[in-house]
């Protein structure tokens, strides 16, 4: 069985900067990782080839040359290889987008499984993956927590939902994203980290693909980003002390002041 993995390269970190001449993230000192829900994905897709005894894990990624870092990182907990969609004619893409371009990609590697996070921690759109699948014309699960079983051409899993989960039975090939309740992610072994060190990460380009290069990149992206701006921090306010029946009183009366009671 061909697996691949999507692996996206995001920021480590929570206090996000804005430049406010440019409208972009201040990358300068931020550090990279691999997105940490991609590495649910990264895990079980080895865990089903493990099961197996065969096949193939490939983990692909679209980005800068840098994200060769995050496919080599999957290569050292069992990705058998990675492959890299990097052109600049993918810069600016949208989620659909970048869909369309990973899909593409996909397409020329051959596959019987794909399996995505359920987003990623820069965009959260979670729109990605669906995205592919329809791009590609496949059935989908979304927000799986299980893997229930696999094999003679199809994948039974359960979808986490509000209250419960549902169980999918699909035909494959199909996409999958996953939920970090699936699995628990192993660490990289010695063996694993001398691999990676050695491995050539394939690089795949718009021409190599043959894409329309008016449906990626800004061209191909019916969302833009108008205005990107770091929120204020709020100023002023009122800080009470005291018993509980008297704030209630006075935050009572301080409503009827505004005219909101």
């Amino acid at each position: 069985m061909k697996i691949v993995v999507f692996i996206k390269q995001v920021p480590e970190t929570t206090e996000v900067e804005i430049d406010p001449e440019t409208g972009t993230m201040k990358r300068e000192g931020v550090d990279s990782i691999m997105n940490p829900f991609d590495a649910y994905a990264l895990e079980e897709a080895v865990r089903i080839r493990e099961r197996q005894g065969e096949g193939e894990v490939i983990a692909l990624s679209m980005g800068p040359p840098q994200a060769e870092a995050a496919l080599k990182e999957a290569i050292s907990v069992g990705a058998d290889r990675g492959v890299l969609v990097c052109d600049r004619a993918f810069a600016g893409s949208d989620t659909l987008a970048t869909g369309f371009a990973l899909a593409a990609a996909t397409r020329a590697i051959g596959f019987d499984l794909i399996i995505c996070g359920k987003q990623a921690i820069d965009g959260d759109t979670a729109q990605v993956g669906p995205g592919v699948a329809t791009q590609l014309g496949l059935p989908q699960a979304t927000y799986v927590a299980k893997v229930d079983e696999i094999g003679d051409g199809r994948i039974k899993v359960r979808r986490m939902v509000e209250e419960g989960y549902e169980v999918l039975d699909l035909p494959l090939p199909a996409l999958i994203t996953v939920v970090k309740e699936i699995n628990e992610p192993r660490l990289p072994s010695l063996r694993g980290k001398m691999k990676a060190k050695k491995a050539e990460i394939e690089t795949i380009t718009a021409e190599s693909m043959g894409v329309d290069e008016s449906r990626v990149g800004l061209a191909g992206s019916p969302t833009q980003v108008w205005k990107v701006f770091t929120p204020p921090k709020p100023t002023g306010g009122e800080k009470w002390t005291g018993e509980a029946p008297d704030l209630v009183e006075k935050l009572h009366a301080k409503l009827k002041e505004m005219q909101i009671v």
